[in-house]
């Protein structure tokens, strides 16, 4: 990868630390999934640099204790809006709520991990329903405001959080939302996480020609509320907490987890370049056997298999783009 793009940041950076240096007054931006875990210090950041944020967030009440810490320290604003992105109705008034008006930068942070079968409002499985149809609807419905908030020589940003775990598996096309086939948690965090990055690779492909770019971002390992459905015994099973429930020393902050996104929402070594897989503030280089925890592997980026899941993506949320 000799035009590998990469930055003067790495793995253990804090997204205040990639922010430093940028003035982002004017600028409006939203994260989703910012009352707990990365999706906090990633809007904390953004707003510390100036740029207005609001936190796309299920409880309200969480969501404003985050913003009012927010608050008394950023040169930005936060603001607090609701949305269930297991809900596309949701989705549909929080992108009416906000409107045509400039958005400049759209984080797709929010997630689910390794939880139970179940199904959303939609009857969508539920990790695949919440990470991927509901920030597909989202990023669809804000496509006109994102291009709005397009200055010249300067793109506006989506950011789709993907994940290591995105080497599972590809999207089962044939049955996404396990309707026939034995339902595993983790490779259906997987195929929701693929997804996550074919979204990023599809958007670019549609709207980079109108000003705005899209990347996918892994963060890396974090110990945030992502882990709400797992026990201790399988945490230390797969290695991330010890037997005194010490986090593993490969594990991030959640300060350093959001290095990663910010880097993908600001740096001027991405601008007007998209449909990228991004880890440690850097162009991910393949995945290898030999680093299994790092790098992507080629389905999360094939371009065919982003085209025939946005074809997918559209007939489900009923979105036309």
């Amino acid at each position: 990868m000799t035009d590998r793009i990469t930055s003067p940041f790495g793995m253990r950076s804090t997204a205040k630390e990639v922010a430093a240096g940028h003035d982002l007054t004017g600028v409006n931006a939203i994260v989703t999934g910012a009352a707990s875990g990365i999706g906090v210090e990633t809007a904390r950041a953004l707003a510390e640099a100036g740029a207005d944020v609001l936190l796309a967030v299920r409880n309200t009440d969480a969501g404003q204790v985050v913003a009012d810490d927010i608050n008394r320290a950023g040169k930005g604003v936060a603001t607090v809006g609701k949305l269930d992105l297991s809900d596309l109705a949701s989705v549909g008034s929080f992108a009416t709520s906000w409107g045509d008006r400039p958005l400049n930068i759209l984080i797709n942070n929010a997630g689910v991990m390794a939880c139970p079968l179940g199904y959303t409002a939609q009857d969508l499985e539920t990790q695949i329903g919440t990470n991927h149809f509901g920030h597909f609807l989202l990023g669809a419905l804000l496509a006109r405001a994102l291009m709005n908030g397009a200055d010249e020589g300067r793109a506006s940003r989506l950011v789709s959080l993907s994940s290591i775990g995105h080497r599972r598996g590809g999207v089962v096309f044939e049955d996404i939302h396990y309707r026939n086939r034995p339902y595993d948690k983790w490779e259906s965090y997987g195929q929701s996480k693929t997804a996550n990055a074919l979204f990023a690779v599809g958007f670019h492909a549609r709207f980079a020609d109108l000003g705005v770019t899209a990347n996918a971002v892994m963060p890396g390992g974090i110990r945030t509320p992502l882990q709400r459905h797992l026990t201790d015994e399988e945490m230390r099973a797969f290695g991330w907490i010890d037997e005194q429930g010490r986090v593993n020393d490969r594990f991030k902050t959640p300060e350093q987890g959001a290095a990663t996104s910010v880097w993908a929402a600001l740096a001027p070594e991405l601008e007007g370049v998209g449909g990228l897989y991004l880890e440690n503030c850097n162009q991910a280089l393949p995945w290898s056997e030999a680093n299994p925890f790092e790098g992507v592997l080629p389905h999360a980026l094939d371009p065919e298999a982003a085209e025939r899941l946005w074809t997918v993506s559209e007939e489900t949320t009923g979105a036309r783009l």
